[in-house]
């Protein structure tokens, strides 16, 4: 297989159209799975995928009222897994003609100058690799809880992404990024309960702590109540927390809201700058956030209304999407803002919430009379986007909380919530740690949130699903 950087300059020199962009990916994945208290399978995967985006650039006929020229843009994008260096040309050939029957691009501007390339020592360097070394210790203390009386599923994954974006302006440009997680689903006598975490390499990972959570919570689960769907104090732990906001700031783009068509729509324009809670929570996303950091440049195989291939290899900067409890900033690639006036600003790829008291999830329920802990949110769907009402269901634990203490676990509820509602009316926000949301860890893992109090969070239904 030949090298990435290769196979981005052999394509680049083939290209006949007006511009062009390479971005290749070589991925490396390592994988643990246990089933019953023993180990089913682990394993090694390489793969690489490569994008070539072309883009065709059109005089057009004089306009007839205004007297003036103008240029149609249209882009094309083909992928490929092909490690052939003969299939290189025959891509960017299929790009090339997928370009020129597209519709006209809304978003075109010009590509990046190549003087915004990174370092070429960087951009040389070989591809990084996981192996299955990096879940030793993890492997070893599960296999200490397989000893135990409770059942253990679970799953744990590492994966390295080599990135390599090259353009035809002479931009190039780099990053490695580790992603890991693992879950583990523990069950007694009937109950289950789910604990996970997010890592880069499985070093700052305690399985032990992870299992003796578990047990806690199954042992609350040995006493049972029913309560029926209703509005519930309900303290959200971070995981919950961050499955909700990650789905808000997936909808903050600003050309949506500029159109009338999402819940950040607001008279006339957008609701940047509305106050939502006198809390002074922070909702940022930060390239460079200790931890949780992601390529500080746009990488883009296709446009959106949040994000254009036209703005690939440019640099990222911290975005603070609600800051001291105000919506602070929409999504906007270089076009949309320029056609509104809106600074530039793109999703990111962790979120994180500050502004909390430093008060822990314990604390939080030693100071609750009456009310529900969840443990994590899953299926979550939308309902209505012009106002962000989400549905779905509670899953692995939700506890009734009596003067203070757990008093057990509490049958499954649907509930029906909107994130920006829910910034509206939460009166406590604890302290923010790393925390691996449920539904999402398919597609998004760094995550910082705190817990949050919810005064009258809505179930809204009761759930048979266990």
């Amino acid at each position: 297989m030949i090298a990435a950087q290769h196979v981005i300059e052999r394509a680049l020199a083939c290209a006949s159209v007006d511009d062009t962009i390479v971005i290749v990916t070589d991925s490396s994945d390592a994988t643990l799975r246990w089933a019953g208290n023993s180990m089913t399978t682990n394993g090694i995967a390489t793969s690489r995928r490569w994008e070539v985006v072309s883009i065709v650039r059109e005089a057009t006929s004089v306009r007839a009222r205004s007297g003036a020229g103008g240029t149609t843009v249209r882009v094309g994008t083909v992928s490929s897994t092909s490690v052939d260096p003969g299939d290189i040309e025959a891509v960017v050939r299929a790009s090339e003609a997928a370009a020129r029957s597209a519709e006209p691009a809304d978003d075109a501007m010009p590509l990046l100058p190549g003087e915004s390339a990174s370092d070429p020592r960087d951009w040389d360097r070989r591809a990084q690799h996981t192996s299955i070394d990096v879940f030793g210790s993890l492997a070893t203390e599960l296999n200490v809880g397989f000893d135990g009386r409770d059942a253990l599923y679970g799953f744990a994954q590492h994966r390295v992404d080599n990135v390599w974006l090259g353009t035809s302006t002479g931009l190039r440009r780099t990053f490695t990024q580790p992603t890991g997680s693992i879950e583990i689903n523990g069950k007694r006598s009937g109950a289950s309960a789910w604990v996970g975490t997010g890592t880069t390499d499985f070093q700052d990972v305690s399985a032990q702590n992870m299992l003796d959570e578990l047990s806690t919570r199954l042992g609350w689960a040995q006493n049972t109540v029913e309560m029926p769907a209703g509005r519930y104090e309900t303290l959200l732990p971070p995981s919950a927390v961050a499955d909700l906001m990650i789905y808000l700031m997936w909808t903050m783009e600003g050309r949506g809201a500029q159109e009338g068509r999402t819940a950040l729509s607001g008279v006339g324009g957008t609701r940047v700058g509305e106050k939502l809670t006198a809390l002074p929570l922070t909702l940022y996303s930060d390239p460079r956030a200790d931890g949780l950091e992601y390529a500080p440049f746009v990488v883009a195989g296709s446009s959106s209304d949040s994000v254009s291939v036209f703005d690939n290899g440019m640099n990222i900067e911290r975005v603070d999407w609600v800051r001291d409890g105000s919506v602070s900033a929409l999504a906007y690639p270089r076009a949309s803002a320029g056609k509104y006036g809106a600074p530039v600003a793109v999703p990111g790829e962790n979120l994180v919430m500050k502004g909390g008291t430093g008060a822990g999830l314990d604390e939080m329920v030693a100071s609750t009379e009456r009310g529900l802990l969840l443990t994590t949110l899953w299926y979550i769907r939308e309902v209505d986007p012009t106002s962000l009402l989400l549905t779905g269901l509670t899953r692995d634990g939700v506890y009734a909380i009596e003067n203070g203490r757990i008093a057990g676990a509490v049958n499954n509820f649907r509930f029906n919530e909107s994130p920006l509602d829910l910034l509206r009316r939460v009166t406590e926000a604890g302290a923010t740690e790393a925390t691996l949301p449920r539904e999402w860890k398919d597609w998004f893992t760094r995550t910082a949130m705190p817990p949050l109090r919810i005064p009258d969070f809505h179930m809204s239904s009761v759930s048979a699903a266990q």
